[in-house]
């Protein structure tokens, strides 16, 4: 990771501040650790604590709860920093940080939030959420884990598949079919604890994104309280949509980190390797390639730093969401490219981490939604709106 010259986006002092010191503590403690954390497949939990320590799992939380109460812009910042250092330890952060915590402060009361939120909030308790199924990915809603009411209890039974932190959760919030005849009106969204008895039937062994530990889990006869339902009875699919909409907008920081770790590697290559006895980076070819890097990391920046801003101030918009993550995703993905082409042979090998930040770069074109789905959401929002 490194500093160089490059444009102000005016996004205030605070935002600064946030971001030099996500920025340094990745730089000490996640950046030389990142090829072993791919290496392994093996996620450093020590982390999670000091994550807590930092005030950055419940950024978008009251402080009452323990939180920083600094919006979500802050978390875009958070999110891309650590993701510059480290894309599996970001995609971590960010489902333990949005996709739990962040949707149990939107939709939980006040018994949920005062019993959960502090533990994930200080680290000690791994959060996710367990929306996907082996059969209904893109087809979410058709998820066929059932919820059965049984006295004060709702009895679960079914599996998850693709969780991130699935593997490592104390808490998951948990979506389910409640009225299995009322369809996309039937599913119902609920906090549940490890202690509760869901258990992991495989860890995956993915393509990237390696050390942010993924599973499928299993719903066995799992006993809920009925105090656990977050919302409202068969109300799970509006928590489920909006929250993917502020999914989408800090997730997409994600790829922005992977663009800017693409720049830390390439910057000083071009510097350092020399061909036909200079640097390549006075080639006018070689320029042009990291003017069109730099170009295109820097309005992927503008447009995901004000879907962020649009967020903090109650402006959030599906189509706009869809397309800060289905921008930023694809154009990381052509990213890690060109930062492979630039390195030449030594960008195929894995002494240089270019490899490894294509392999990451692609999660974010098929998780949050495919970038498929992504345009079907923007097309179809702008059409309606037209009409």
């Amino acid at each position: 990771m490194i500093s160089y010259p490059t444009l102000n986006f005016d996004l205030g002092d605070t935002a600064d501040m946030l971001r030099d010191m996500v920025y340094n503590f990745a730089k000490d403690h996640i950046a030389p650790i990142a090829a072993e954390i791919d290496r392994s497949d093996e996620f450093p939990n020590e982390l999670w604590p000091k994550f807590g320590e930092m005030g950055l799992l419940g950024i978008t939380v009251p402080e009452e709860y323990g939180g920083a109460d600094m919006g979500y812009l802050a978390h875009i910042i958070a999110m891309e920093e650590i993701s510059r250092a480290s894309a599996s330890v970001g995609l971590s952060y960010g489902a333990h940080s949005n996709l739990c915590v962040n949707q149990i402060n939107r939709n939980g009361n006040e018994a949920q939030k005062q019993k959960y939120l502090p533990k994930l909030i200080s680290g000690e308790f791994i959060g996710a959420l367990a929306m996907s199924e082996p059969n209904a990915g893109s087809d979410v809603v058709g998820m066929q884990m059932r919820a059965e009411k049984k006295g004060d209890r709702y009895v679960l039974n079914g599996t998850k598949m693709w969780i991130t932190n699935g593997p490592d959760a104390d808490v998951i919030v948990v979506y389910a079919k409640t009225d299995p005849s009322a369809g996309p009106k039937g599913i119902t969204a609920f906090i549940v604890e490890k202690s509760f008895g869901f258990t992991t039937a495989q860890k995956l062994d993915k393509l990237g994104m390696r050390g942010s530990n993924t599973g499928e889990m299993v719903f066995d006869n799992v006993e809920v309280p009925e105090e656990n339902i977050l919302g409202e009875l068969n109300k799970g699919v509006k928590v489920l949509m909006s929250g993917l909409d502020y999914e989408r907008a800090v997730l997409s920081a994600g790829p922005v980190g992977i663009m800017q770790a693409c720049m830390d590697v390439v910057v000083p290559y071009i510097h350092d390797r020399k061909q036909f006895g200079q640097p390549i980076g006075e080639f006018e070819l070689m320029q042009g390639k990291m003017a069109d890097m730099y170009t295109t990391m820097n309005a992927t920046k503008a447009y995901v730093y004000a879907v962020g801003k649009a967020c903090d101030r109650n402006e959030t918009s599906r189509k706009d969401a869809a397309g800060a993550i289905l921008y930023a995703a694809e154009k990381a993905t052509w990213m890690t490219l060109e930062a492979i082409q630039t390195l030449g042979g030594n960008g195929y090998t894995n002494d240089y981490p270019t490899g490894r930040l294509l392999r990451d770069a692609k999660l974010y074109e098929i998780g949050a939604g495919t970038s498929e789905i992504r345009r079907m959401l923007i097309g179809r929002e702008l059409f309606n709106e037209t009409a």
